[in-house]
């Protein structure tokens, strides 16, 4: 029998700030090195925080996936010393690089915008060469294609069905096996597969973000897209959609490529106007063979799925200004999904005070963040050192959420079966973790629990 640490460094009673350790007497495996965001970031002010263990002792990093909040701090464990192996998917690896360079770009536009406005800078705690450094260390591997790490553990990646190329990872080691999620997709999505459900485990440790509440279903969420854009196209006014650079933007592409297809709404133009969005969007249209078998279908049959007529990528900053020029009705898709920067700021500020425009939420808005005060009806909101009067219709369409509800949640505990010793809810906020607990236990009988930050516990392999 061995002993097995498992410590929550990061995101065990948030959602952000994913950062799990897993220690045997030979290896340190990190699950995970994320970012935290919204009002837990100002709390604590972490984008310096340091690590509570030192990178030059960890022998390997596994993503689960590649939102910023599962690999933000990946270059900063770089630049302090991790020289061991990480491994991840093709996709996620694609994903990351583009993103943690588009960290850089923000971080150093945010300090040249906090130059004029007598703000803190924010120290930048990395530079291209270690994202590049990172890029070197980093290997991909396939679903269900078992290695080792040293000489106990074996692992295995399983298809969570979140974003492209997202991953479970399954640690075998003596007898016993350990799951930890990352995040589990909303099952059926549109573009992706299903989550995989994972046989025999005896070990879990699972997201909640969601663990309170569910989402709407499916063709609810398409009618809230078909009604909002129908409502725009009546008052001739703006619809605006925060997108989130990394699935939500794929879905919506394709759920207006389908209504335009199949004539239920007119092209009006359509923007996607965020370079990151692009980037991604490029990097998924690389890997159709992750997407799910009716999808494949629909490209085999020739249909180009992220692309219909009046559907214009706007790139650079000219191009993204002059969108102002074009009349209304007009759909805008930019970034960022909790209106905490990015372009997206600017439309809002243009077109919020006017009531002939909607903007639709369609994402998780984290505490502290614009698009949880506009989500909670502010009426006035401080935008780019302007106040703005929010006149204008918001929408939030839960449906497009990449995260399990409380019921799905709860039908993948319970589709795994009588093997549970344990569940360890980790990366919701207090409420959502505890609810989802608590219904393990009551309803399944689980042995359950919602540990805290920074809290080790020993598992017997």
């Amino acid at each position: 029998m061995k002993i097995l640490k498992l410590t929550f460094y990061g995101g065990g009673r948030t959602v952000t700030g994913s950062n799990f350790m897993l220690e045997t007497e030979t290896q340190k495996i990190l699950v995970d090195c994320g970012l935290l965001q919204g009002k837990a970031a100002d709390d604590e002010d972490t984008g310096e925080k340091p690590f509570p263990y030192d990178p030059r002792t960890v022998d390997t990093l596994l993503i689960t996936h590649a939102h910023l909040d599962h690999i933000g701090r990946i270059p900063v464990l770089v630049h302090e010393g991790f020289r061991g192996t990480i491994y991840s998917t093709a996709p996620t690896k694609d994903i990351a690089e583009v993103l943690l360079a588009d960290g850089i770009r923000v971080a150093r536009g945010n300090n040249h915008h906090h130059k004029h406005t007598n703000k803190k800078e924010t120290p930048i705690a990395y530079d291209e060469h270690d994202v590049q450094t990172a890029m070197k260390l980093w290997k991909t591997v396939s679903y269900h294609e078992p290695f080792s790490i040293g000489d106990d553990i074996r692992v295995n990646l399983f298809d969570s069905g979140h974003i492209l190329g997202s991953a479970m990872y399954e640690f075998t080691c003596g007898e016993k096996k350990m799951l930890i999620t990352g995040d589990l997709g909303n099952s059926p999505a549109p573009l992706l597969r299903d989550t995989e459900i994972v046989p025999d485990i005896d070990y879990l440790v699972m997201e909640s973000v969601y663990g309170d509440r569910n989402h709407e279903g499916g063709s609810e969420r398409v009618e809230k897209l078909k009604d909002a854009i129908k409502d725009t196209i009546a008052k001739r006014g703006v619809l605006i959609i925060p997108a989130f650079s990394i699935e939500r933007t794929q879905d919506i592409l394709f759920e207006l490529n389908s209504l335009i297809e199949h004539r239920v709404i007119p092209p009006i133009p359509v923007f996607l106007d965020s370079p990151l969005a692009i980037k991604v969007t490029e990097i998924y249209k690389k890997y159709e063979q992750y997407f799910n078998k009716n999808t494949q279908h629909i490209i085999k049959s020739g249909d180009d799925i992220f692309n219909f007529p009046n559907l214009r990528f706007t790139f650079g900053t000219r191009e993204s200004i002059s969108i102002k020029k074009v009349r209304a009705p007009k759909i805008i898709i930019a970034g960022s999904g909790m209106s905490n920067g990015g372009r997206v700021v600017y439309h809002e500020r243009n077109y919020l005070s006017d009531p002939n425009t909607t903007l639709l939420l369609v994402g998780f808005q984290a505490v502290g963040t614009p698009g949880r005060a506009l989500a909670n009806g502010e009426k006035m909101l401080s935008i780019l050192g302007e106040h703005i009067p929010v006149r204008a219709r918001i929408e939030n369409i839960r449906g497009y959420s990449a995260h399990k509800d409380s019921d799905g949640l709860f039908g993948f505990v319970e589709a795994m079966g009588e093997s549970l010793k344990k569940v360890f809810v980790v990366q919701g906020e207090p409420k959502a973790a505890l609810f989802l607990v608590q219904r393990l236990r009551d309803n399944l009988g689980t042995d359950a629990v919602s540990p805290e930050d920074s809290k080790t516990i020993e598992l017997e392999f």
